[in-house]
């Protein structure tokens, strides 16, 4: 995979003044700044990202439409939320498998890209009560491939404090089935993301966070 650098500094100093200036008329006066820097860029990473992703699986995909693509859109949603800033902080892209069928979640990547706390990620993270059922059953089925990808990577995220109505208390794998997230997540420095192998990095972290993804998208019929 070729050396190349996607982010500089610029792209992290206009998350941070974004973040001390979170203001419609602020954005506006700055946003072929942030089209230059954190779109833009964004959009390159993300189609160069394609071709190694489909090496994971065929079937993971990494859409660099400014719109509708991959990459999460910088305006937030404030409808429900007692937080009106009208713009996040951070650049966030997502990238999975359409599960068969319509609308239900599927299991993928994340990346991350915020002043002091850039990441990867992968998983599924709030799965709808449909979603976390399939994932539930898959852990009472399939135990041993579990334990398999347990023994790899730490899950996180939060739970239930008690086991979720239909299942044993007593299971084995309780601690798991009363989860609520299913994700796990690795960090990066600043000076990984601004450096000439970032793309490189990034693809090892999904890489090695890809066994969880291949099991929650067996479990709840996404493609893998």
């Amino acid at each position: 995979m070729a050396s190349d650098r996607y982010f500089d500094r610029r792209a992290l100093a206009f998350l941070k003044d974004l973040r001390e200036n979170n203001r419609r008329e602020w954005f506006k006066e700055n946003k072929a700044r942030y089209e230059a820097s954190v779109r833009d860029p964004c959009l390159r990473f993300i189609t160069d990202l394609a071709p190694a992703l489909r090496k994971l699986s065929p079937h993971l995909l990494a859409d660099p439409r400014p719109v509708g693509g991959s990459l999460f859109r910088i305006h937030r949603d404030t409808r429900f939320s007692r937080d009106k800033s009208p713009y996040k902080t951070h650049a966030g892209a997502y990238f999975s498998a359409r599960k068969r069928g319509e609308e239900t979640q599927a299991p993928g990547f994340y990346l991350h890209l915020e002043p002091g706390g850039c990441f990867a990620a992968a998983g599924l993270w709030r799965p709808e009560p449909e979603t976390l059922a399939l994932v539930r059953a898959a852990l009472v089925a399939k135990p041993a491939d579990w334990r398999k990808v347990r023994a790899r990577i730490d899950v996180e995220g939060e739970s239930l404090a008690r086991a979720p109505r239909g299942f044993d208390p007593e299971h084995p794998l309780i601690d798991d089935i009363k989860r609520k997230d299913f994700v796990t997540t690795r960090p990066f420095t600043e000076a990984q993301v601004t450096g000439p192998r970032f793309l490189a990095e990034y693809v090892a972290a999904c890489r090695s966070m890809s066994p969880l993804v291949a099991f929650l998208s067996r479990a709840v019929g996404a493609r893998w």
